[in-house]
C-alpha cells in the first residue's frame, strides 16, 4: 500500500515557474512540450528543497542531512510554492503537451491543490501527532544501502541537529489531537526510538570514523533519544478534555478522497458500487458452497442461513495449508509457476532481464510474518525488487494454525498474484520503463493496489486454479476485503459506524477471523481513505478493459490492453481511461 504523506517545508527557495511575466504583460500560454520537460525536472528539484525527507526515500540524496522544523512558517511556505507551481502550470496550454506530459501536469496540479487543502483546511497537523515522526527517514538512511555507510551515517549526524527543536515546534502546534493518534505516535516513538539508542551505534562500529568523531556523533545520537521520549511523555501527560475524533467527517472526506484517489467517481458512488459487489460475491459464493457441499459434508444438513453455509465451507477449506516451517519455501516456489502461467496465456510480456529476487525478510523489517514487495526509488531504477518473505520460527502453535488458515493454499497463491505476479512487481516493471519521474514519485495508489486486485480476476478468468471451484470462492472471501475495505472506510468517516458493529460486520459478512477484524477498526482509526484505494482501483480498471474491448470490436486482444495499461505509468485510471478510449487512439 502506497501513500504520500504532505510534509512540512522551511527551506529558503527560488520558485521555477516556466516563464516570466514582461513589464507587467499577461503571461503568454505556452505550447512547446520540451519546455514543460525543463520544468518538470526544475519543479522536482524544488521540491526537494523544501521536502527533503521525501527526496530521501525516493532515492534523491543531496538532502539527506536536511531535517526541517515543522513551523508555521515552514506551512506557509510551502503553500506559497505550492500556488507558484500551479501559476507556472496554468501557462501551458495543455493540449499541446504529449499524452504522457498531460498526465504529468494533471499530477502536479493535484499534489500542489492538495497541499494548499492539507494546510489551509484539513490541518491535520493540529490533531494527528503521528505526522510529527522524524524515526522513519533517520531508519531509510541507516538500513538502505544506497552509499557507503560512513557517507550515510555522516548524513544521519548531520540530520539530528534539528531534532530537539523539531519536537519543541510539534509540542506547540498540536491541539485537541485525536486520541486514537495521540496513541499510535506514543507507540511508534517508543518503540522506534531505538534506531538512535542502538541501531546508530551498532553501525559506528562497522566503520572507521575516528573516535572523537563518533563520540560527538553519539552524544548527539542521545540528545535526539532524548527529544523523542520526550514528546512520547508529553503526549502521555497531556491534558486533553475535548479531544477531536478520528472521524474525517463527510466535507474533509470527499475532499480528501478527491485528492488522494483521482477517481471519476465520488466517494458515495463507490461506497454504492462496493454494496453491490459485497451483494453480487455473496451470492456467487453461495452458489459454489451448495455445489461443494456433498463434497465435503456428505448428507450433513445444509445450513439454512447463507452466510452460515458459505463460512463453514471456507472454515473447512482454510484447514489445507503449509506447515509453518514450509511458509517461505512455498511462497518462493509460486514465482515460476506464476510466471510461466501467464507466458504460456499470453496474458503480458514478463521482462527476463528484471527478475524478482525472492529473500527472508531482513532483520529491520522484522515483525510481521506474510510477503511484501520492496522496490527501488525512481531515481534507483536498475536496483533489484525484493520479494520480503517472513517466518513463522517461533511462533506459538495456536498463533501460526490461525495464521495459515487465514493464508491457506488458495489464498497464498492469490497474495502471490497480488504482491508479485503479474501484481505489484511486474506493474512496477513496466512503471520504471516510462520516463515520466512524475509519475513514479506523485504515483497513484488507486491504480496500483488496483491493479494488483485486478490481476487477481484476471489469472482466475483464464484459468489459474484449473478453474477449481474451491480456488474462485477462496478468491471471492479474499475480494471481499477490498470490498469491505470501501464500506467500512466511508461508514466509519463519514458516518457513525462503532466499533462493534465493525467487526461483527467483518467476521459475519466477510467471513475474517476476530483478530483481523479488530485490526482493520485500528486501521481504519489511525487512516483515511486510503483503505478505498483497492476497490476503486480494481472498479475503474475492470470498467476500463470492458470499454476498450467494446471499442476494439474483434481486434481487441487482452495482453494489449494489459500492456497497452500499463505504459501509462502509475497514473490515476481515469485519465488513462481518457487516453486509451479516445477517438482515434489504439
Amino acid at each position: 500500500m502506497l501513500t504520500r504523506s504532505v510534509l512540512f517545508a522551511a527551506l529558503a527557495f527560488t520558485v521555477f515557474t516556466g516563464c516570466k511575466k514582461d513589464n507587467g504583460a499577461a503571461p503568454q500560454s505556452i505550447k512547446d512540450s520540451t519546455t514543460f520537460a525543463r520544468y518538470e525536472n526544475h519543479f522536482l528539484e524544488e521540491l526537494w528543497k523544501v521536502n527533503p525527507d521525501w527526496a530521501t526515500q525516493v532515492g534523491y540524496h543531496k538532502y539527506d542531512s536536511v531535517l526541517i522544523v515543522p513551523s508555521a512558517d515552514a506551512r506557509d511556505k510551502y503553500v506559497s510554492f505550492a500556488k507558484k507551481q500551479i501559476d507556472s502550470l496554468s501557462r501551458y496550454e495543455i493540449g499541446s503537451l504529449t499524452d504522457a506530459m498531460k498526465i504529468d501536469h494533471h499530477l502536479i496540479e493535484n499534489q500542489m491543490q492538495e497541499i494548499q487543502w492539507a494546510n489551509q483546511q484539513e490541518k491535520s497537523w493540529e490533531w494527528n501527532p503521528s505526522e510529527y515522526n522524524v524515526i522513519g527517514t533517520f531508519a531509510f538512511i541507516l538500513n538502505e544501502k544506497y552509499a557507503p555507510l560512513e557517507k550515510r551515517l555522516r548524513s544521519f549526524y548531520q540530520k539530528m541537529l534539528n531534532i530537539p527543536a523539531y519536537y519543541k515546534e510539534a509540542e506547540k502546534q498540536i491541539k485537541n489531537p485525536v486520541v486514537e493518534l495521540t496513541n499510535l505516535a506514543i507507540d511508534q516513538h517508543t518503540g522506534g526510538v531505538s534506531v538512535f539508542e542502538n541501531d546508530f551505534a551498532d553501525s559506528l562500529k562497522k566503520t572507521d570514523i575516528p573516535k572523537e568523531e563518533k563520540q560527538k556523533m553519539l552524544e548527539r545520537a542521545k540528545l535526539s533519544a532524548e527529544a523523542i521520549k520526550g514528546f512520547a511523555a508529553w503526549l502521555k501527560g497531556l491534558k486533553n478534555d475535548h479531544p477531536r475524533s478520528f472521524r474525517l467527517g463527510k466535507d474533509l472526506y470527499q475532499d480528501k478522497f478527491k485528492y488522494d484517489i483521482q477517481s471519476a467517481s465520488t466517494p458515495q458512488q463507490v461506497y454504492n458500487s462496493a454494496v453491490e459487489r459485497k451483494k453480487y460475491l455473496h451470492r456467487e459464493m453461495a452458489k459454489i458452497s451448495k455445489q461443494l457441499w456433498p463434497k465435503y459434508f456428505g448428507k450433513e444438513a445444509m445450513p439454512a442461513d447463507t452466510l452460515e453455509l458459505i463460512g463453514k465451507m471456507i472454515d473447512t477449506l482454510s484447514a489445507k495449508h503449509v506447515r509453518p516451517d514450509e511458509f517461505q519455501s512455498a511462497i518462493a516456489a509460486q514465482i515460476p509457476r506464476l510466471t510461466n502461467f501467464v507466458k504460456d496465456k499470453n496474458l503480458l510480456y514478463i521482462d527476463p532481464t528484471k527478475p524478482l529476487v525472492v529473500r527472508k525478510e531482513p532483520a529491520y523489517m522484522a515483525g510481521v510474518a506474510g510477503a511484501s514487495v520492496s522496490s527501488p526509488g525512481p531515481y534507483d531504477k536498475g536496483g533489484n525488487t525484493y520479494y520480503n518473505v517472513g517466518s513463522l520460527a517461533g511462533w506459538p502453535a495456536a498463533k501460526s494454525e490461525s495464521y495459515l488458515r487465514e493464508y491457506n493454499q488458495y489464498i497464498l497463491q492469490i497474495l502471490c498474484i497480488h504482491e508479485a505476479i503479474p501484481g505489484h512487481y511486474t506493474q512496477l516493471v513496466y512503471a520504471n520503463i516510462s520516463p515520466s519521474m512524475i509519475k513514479s514519485i506523485l504515483s497513484n495508489g488507486a491504480m496500483i493496489e488496483g491493479w494488483a486486485v485486478y490481476t487477481e480476476q484476471m489469472m482466475l478468468e483464464n484459468g489459474f486454479g484449473n478453474n477449481e471451484p474451491e480456488m474462485m470462492l477462496m478468491w471471492y472471501k479474499w475480494n471481499l476485503r477490498s470490498v469491505y475495505n470501501a464500506i467500512l472506510d466511508y461508514s466509519v468517516h463519514t458516518g457513525t459506524m462503532t466499533k462493534e458493529q465493525v467487526i461483527k460486520m467483518l467476521t459475519k459478512e466477510a467471513f475474517q477471523q476476530q483478530a483481523e477484524a479488530e485490526g482493520k477498526w485500528k486501521r481504519v482509526s489511525v487512516s483515511s481513505v486510503q483503505l478505498t484505494s483497492y476497490y476503486t482501483g480494481f472498479k475503474e480498471i475492470t470498467d476500463l478493459r470492458e470499454a476498450y474491448k467494446k471499442k476494439m470490436g474483434d481486434k481487441y486482444k487482452l495482453k494489449d490492453f494489459n500492456e497497452k495499461f500499463l505504459s501509462f505509468g502509475s497514473a490515476p485510471v481515469k485519465y488513462i481511461a481518457e487516453l486509451m478510449l479516445k477517438k482515434g487512439g489504439k
